[in-house]
């Protein structure tokens, strides 16, 4: 079998057709055929992409997130006993629900046209397809089809997820034991195509939603509602640039239609191995094979522990 070179899987992959939407949508046995028989090569192309454009190129990082956020991460690292200074800057809007800054403003700009180099790379992006298929996103674990596979990226969503949105689920959430497992993607809202979501869950033991539209994009509508299943009231909540909402995944929401503008935003999950969640969970978004894990009481797990990364490898479930 003859090898393809890293120019040539470049080239390869810019020319190889895409499944359709309605194909897509439809979950044709083809669509994961493509994508499958695909990826290895997919892979090699990112990578050759990333070293051609290496001068021209974001290498995103830790730095790009928001620096009171990075520094109290940092200091819990290094001492667990810290953790609370990370709780101080999340404000819960109702239980289970917490914002936050999340990324730096002053530098979303970069990322932004870091995304946008990636969007202008050709190369085939998978979209996502949960309840919906957004256009104007991607696949951004790598246990997904058609991912985001480029180096450097995987390098920053991984620290991203273990370093930070790990322990801080850990911290808020009690997610301990139901959180090994990571996944992700990007969504764009507009008014003329992808514009709301209706009411749902995750199948996710914690989902964090964060916002990464530029000061100056302003939108209208896409305001999001959490209901409070105790109380019975909705809590309503508009993004704002580089904040994010950290929530359980079973704490229902909903999306209102985007009336101008657009939004732009990064949805990374965690849930534990063979996709359990905490028992009682329910999810009308994506698929969960188990609610039910009965050995973890998040009440017992130490700081230390809560500012740890697992030991087990990523398993192969994708909630979609």
């Amino acid at each position: 079998m003859k090898t393809i070179t890293n120019t040539n899987a470049l080239e390869q992959a810019r020319a190889i057709t895409q499944p359709t939407r309605e194909a897509s949508l439809k979950r044709e046995p083809s669509v994961s055929h493509f994508w499958n028989n695909n990826r290895k090569l997919l892979e090699e192309a990112w990578a050759t992409w990333e070293m051609e454009n290496k001068d021209n190129l974001l290498i995103p990082d830790e730095t790009l997130l928001d620096p009171k956020l990075r520094k109290a991460i940092n200091d819990a690292w290094e001492n667990p006993e810290k953790e609370n200074a990370v709780a101080d800057l999340w404000e819960e809007i109702i239980p289970g629900v917490y914002v936050a800054q999340f990324f730096d403003v002053e530098r979303l700009a970069e990322f932004r046209k870091y995304l946008e180099d990636v969007v202008n790379s050709e190369i085939p992006k998978r979209a996502p397809y949960g309840i919906q298929l957004n256009r104007y996103g991607m696949m951004l674990d790598e246990r997904s089809e058609g991912h985001l596979a480029a180096p450097s990226f995987q390098a920053f969503y991984n620290d991203m997820m273990n370093r930070y949105m790990r322990p801080i689920a850990r911290l808020l959430l009690g997610t301990y034991g139901y959180d090994n497992q990571t996944f992700g993607f990007s969504i764009q809202y507009n008014p003329d195509k992808d514009k709301d979501l209706h009411a749902h869950t995750d199948a996710s033991a914690a989902t964090l939603n964060i916002n990464i539209n530029l000061p100056e994009e302003v939108f209208t509508g896409s305001e999001v509602d959490f209901y409070d299943k105790a109380s019975g009231k909705t809590v309503q909540t508009i993004f704002e640039p580089g904040k994010a909402i950290l929530h359980r995944g079973n704490v229902p929401h909903a999306t209102h239609p985007i009336t101008s503008g657009q939004r732009s935003n990064l949805v990374v999950w965690l849930y534990g191995d063979r996709m359990q969640v905490p028992r009682g969970s329910t999810s009308s978004y994506g698929n969960i094979n188990s609610l039910t894990s009965e050995n973890v009481t998040s009440e017992n797990i130490s700081a230390g522990e809560r500012w740890s990364v697992p030991k087990g490898t990523k398993d192969t479930f994708a909630p979609f």
